[in-house]
């Protein structure tokens, strides 16, 4: 028996060996790329989305995760990070949570891909209370009145704004300041439109002003005559 098998695997393995590579590569060419499989991984988008508006993200997640993607030979080519997104739903966020899941189905896709893994599974992201604050807005002027003219008054609007952020980041003490205004040149009142500046990153206007109106008051300095010659 052991004879039979022996001389049946020997005999003529040139012609077995030539029968396996044409048969894979029959196989290679008839099976539709339908049923032939790829995996590649790739960085996606990640996108949080539903948070609560009484809370501010002070520690943000990383901007992309490694997703690993099995699809057939005759889409992989077409997956990329344009068209691949995961989404996290913070609408059940709280302050004592600082970790969240990823999980294959927050990932976007296109049809016929499927998720192998994730890396990382887990984000972190810190949360606060949100908080509002009024804060001065205040004019920041640069350069320097010529010598013949004095600055007399400066008026703005609006002389407050509503700032929104995270309680940690909201200061009554700020101000709001404005893109710089350069006076060197003015002889007589003149009003600019200035753009509104955040002390901080973390903050935004709680409105949709953005913009301020500023109005500089210069007058010409007197100068004192000599008194004329008696004669």
């Amino acid at each position: 028996m052991k004879r039979w098998l022996k001389n049946l695997l020997v005999r003529n393995w040139e012609l077995k060996i030539f029968s396996l590579i044409l048969a894979f590569i029959l196989w290679i060419t008839l099976v539709p790329e339908e049923k032939t499989f790829s995996i590649k991984t790739i960085p996606a988008s990640l996108e949080t989305y539903n948070l609560p508006s009484e809370f501010e993200i002070v520690e943000k997640p990383p901007a992309t995760v490694d997703v690993t993607i099995k699809a057939p030979n005759r889409i992989i080519g077409q997956i990329t990070s344009n068209n691949v997104f995961v989404k996290l739903n913070l609408e059940k966020a709280s302050l004592l949570q600082e970790e969240y899941p990823i999980n294959p189905s927050m990932v976007s896709l296109p049809a016929g891909a499927e998720v192998v893994s994730i890396s990382p599974n887990k984000v972190r992201i810190k949360l606060e209370k949100s908080q509002e604050v009024t804060l001065e807005v205040s004019p920041t002027l640069v350069g320097v009145l010529n010598q013949r003219y004095q600055l007399t008054k400066i008026e703005v609007f609006p002389t407050q704004v509503i700032v929104r952020g995270p309680e940690s980041r909201v200061k009554a003490k700020d101000k709001v300041r404005t893109s710089p205004i350069d006076i060197s040149l003015l002889t007589q009142p003149t009003e600019f439109e200035a753009d509104l500046i955040l002390p901080r990153a973390e903050l935004r206007l709680a409105s949709s002003i953005t913009k301020a109106r500023v109005r500089i008051y210069v007058q010409e300095k007197e100068t004192d005559l000599p008194a004329p010659k008696k004669k």
